[in-house]
């Protein structure tokens, strides 16, 4: 995941949940947290309870996040493997795990529109060794054609999109339902997967097994030792190389068309 996407994930994630902006550059993201939020990420329940307890004025903190490493103020550093990154995954997932959205476009004609279905999957990878590394993949699938589009997160964010179904915009039904879009994407990120470099996977294996050559040595042909099993299956959990794709969150979205004409190269 580039840092630039995840700037544009914390942006959308505090503006989703009604925090202010307070100053915002490439790489740099201050946000004014809501009462909700300050307590969701920020730790302070002794804080929250006196408050509660004396009625005393609540005044929730702020946040400084830095996506670009090379700024020279002071904040806190999020990327894919950073613990606060991880920790607004599973808000995310808890306070808005789906949402059905409608793309608002701003026009003087007063002409309708049509708005097509698209089931968007945003989707955290996790490949597991003795070593981790963790990506996001954004699908958005076409609920019409089929069509499915990569980084679809991104594109959501180019788009003003609102709650309501617009004045002069109608939906057009799904030809695909939701239940089988999931099937579908999850079909792809399979495909995606069976495709990639499995180098990192070999290096693990051959690692494990030169550990395992020193365990043997170790107990010297004793391989009936409990101790022995112990710790082999110690070297198993630690080396055996695992794939795992969790979704974060998704939600139905009605767009005007035109991007399933680039779909996703499969």
């Amino acid at each position: 995941m580039h840092q630039e996407n995840i700037h544009n994930y914390l942006r959308s994630y505090f503006l989703a949940n009604d925090c202010r902006i307070l100053h915002e550059k490439p790489g740099l993201l201050d946000v004014q947290l809501t009462i909700e939020l300050d307590k969701e990420l920020m730790n302070r329940p002794f804080y929250w309870h006196y408050l509660e307890k004396t009625g005393g004025t609540p005044r929730p903190m702020t946040l400084t996040l830095i996506t670009n490493q090379t700024i020279e103020e002071k904040g806190e550093f999020v990327h894919f493997g950073a613990p606060r990154l991880h920790q607004i995954f599973s808000s995310t997932k808890k306070l808005a795990s789906s949402i059905r959205l409608y793309e608002d476009v701003q026009t003087n004609k007063q002409q309708q529109y049509p708005l097509h279905p698209w089931l968007c999957l945003n989707i955290k990878i996790s490949y597991q060794c003795d070593r981790k590394k963790h990506r996001l993949l954004s699908l958005g699938l076409h609920l019409v054609s089929g069509a499915v589009v990569d980084d679809f997160h991104n594109l959501l964010l180019e788009k003003s999109l609102t709650p309501k179904i617009p004045d002069y915009a109608f939906t057009v039904t799904p030809i695909i339902k939701p239940e089988s879009g999931l099937k579908r994407l999850e079909s792809v990120v399979e495909m995606l997967l069976t495709k990639e470099d499995v180098q990192w996977a070999e290096e693990a294996r051959i690692r494990w097994a030169s550990d395992q050559h020193l365990l043997d040595q170790f107990y010297e042909g004793n391989t009936n030792d409990q101790r022995y099993e112990v710790e082999k299956e110690a070297l198993r959990k630690q080396y055996e190389p695992i794939i795992t794709a969790e979704i974060i969150n998704g939600g139905i979205f009605h767009l005007v068309p035109g991007i399933e004409s680039q779909p996703y190269p499969t």
